[in-house]
């Protein structure tokens, strides 16, 4: 019998091993993809919308509910407004950027204070009725203020601002559901113009020189 010691045959793991094997490499390739496709307080996939300067969402007006009534964004012309989209069972992500906004308002002067008005809209209008919600937001602090509206209103200003979020169900959970949502931070100017996108965690510094380049601009 003739034996070609120039070449080996491709090695092939013995069968015991080869299903472990397989496993392995399925899973590392699931964990490659979910480090690309996910980030922090951002839905994967279709609902993850990163901003970029081609496709930036245009803002604009947009009337939704409060426990004091009707609140429109252009309620606050004249003023600088912080815009942001969550819900007050979000286990993590709201709770930490509503904090770090709370204590920038607290580093503002009273005067610079009264310039502005910070807006955080509900996605899950069902579980977050007006009370529940003006007092989720005014934990944080008292100017915040807490609006939703039905469900076709709040996806629409959603969609001004490139707002993505999702349902997800929980079926273990005592929630039923959570909501993935993206956590940007969105800064509309004193005409009503969305001039600027701070993404998640910005530092209370960061807001806090924003804001004051806003208000010191020429009107």
């Amino acid at each position: 019998m003739r034996v070609n010691r120039g070449q080996r045959p491709p090695w092939t793991p013995p069968a015991p091993l080869l299903a472990p094997l397989l496993a392995v490499l399925a899973l590392a390739g699931l964990l490659a993809w979910l480090l690309w496709a996910w980030q922090p307080g951002h839905p994967p996939g279709d609902a993850h919308r990163q901003l970029d300067l081609a496709g930036a969402p245009e803002g604009g007006d947009f009337t939704l509910q409060s426990v004091h009534g009707p609140v429109a964004l252009s309620d606050f012309r004249s003023r600088v407004v912080l815009l942001y989209f969550g819900y007050a069972a979000c286990p993590d992500i709201c709770p930490t950027n509503l904090a770090i906004i709370g204590y920038a308002l607290k580093q503002l002067t009273a005067a610079e204070r009264e310039q502005v008005q910070v807006l955080f809209v509900s996605v899950d209008p069902a579980r977050d009725d007006l009370e529940r919600l003006a007092e989720y937001a005014a934990y944080f602090d008292p100017g915040i203020l807490g609006i939703t509206g039905a469900e076709a209103a709040v996806a629409e200003a959603a969609a001004r601002y490139g707002a993505a979020y999702r349902r997800t169900q929980a079926p273990d959970s005592a929630m039923g559901y959570l909501i993935d949502h993206s956590s940007f931070t969105y800064v509309v100017d004193q005409h009503g113009q969305l001039v600027d996108t701070l993404p998640h965690a910005t530092p209370a510094a960061v807001i806090v020189a924003r804001l004051r380049a806003l208000l010191s601009a020429p009107s």
